[in-house]
């Protein structure tokens, strides 16, 4: 958790790089980064981590993976220069909405919760592919925003588990409340206090 922590606040200067029409964002190293860069990124992606690890059972790994599909798919359309509304407002919901969920500690069917972050997903893939410039190596680029988006979801379901075993049989509650920061978070960043 500590780590989580540092990670975030050694992040939060750069915020505002995580969107389009920042720097140049080519090659894997870019790629890997643009997700990193950005606090909304960030929570999100650690958000829905932990929001598998509330679900349990199959949504541990079909809940992230669903997440990484369609963020390929929104890569696609932000790439193909398809106009998609309110980007950077479907990006700042996605941690207030899937933070929400985990707090609420519902049950969800998978699917339901496959949907719920993969239509959010679509928003960051496609952040990312317009940011993409005309050049950029492609394929390099979109494995960089992979395996960090992937790592972001590990770091929030690893977090959870260690959090939940610290805490014993209050485990679940702790997740809850995770959720709940996750989702507080995202109004920050709606409200610009983040």
């Amino acid at each position: 958790m500590r780590a989580l922590l540092a990670l975030l606040l050694i992040l939060a200067p750069t915020a505002a790089f995580a969107h389009t029409g920042h720097g140049d964002v080519s090659g894997f190293i870019h790629g890997f980064m643009h997700p990193l860069g950005g606090l909304d990124h960030v929570l999100a992606m650690v958000a829905v981590g932990v929001f598998a690890y509330v679900l349990g059972g199959r949504a541990l790994w079909l809940v992230p993976l669903s997440f990484v599909a369609m963020m390929a798919v929104g890569f696609m359309l932000g790439v193909g220069g398809v106009d998609l509304p309110f980007v950077e407002l479907g990006i700042a919901l996605s941690s207030v909405v899937i933070g929400g969920v985990a707090a609420f500690g519902k049950p969800v069917p998978v699917a339901g919760a496959m949907a719920l972050v993969g239509g959010f997903a679509v928003f960051h893939g496609f952040a990312h592919g317009a940011a993409m410039p005309v050049g950029a190596a492609g394929l390099e680029y979109a494995a960089g925003f992979v395996v960090a988006t992937g790592l972001l979801h590990a770091a929030g379901i690893g977090a959870a588990m260690g959090v939940a075993r610290l805490a014993g049989r209050y485990g679940r509650a702790v997740a809850h409340v995770a959720g709940g920061a996750f989702a507080l978070g995202g109004l920050g960043v709606l409200a610009g206090w983040l």
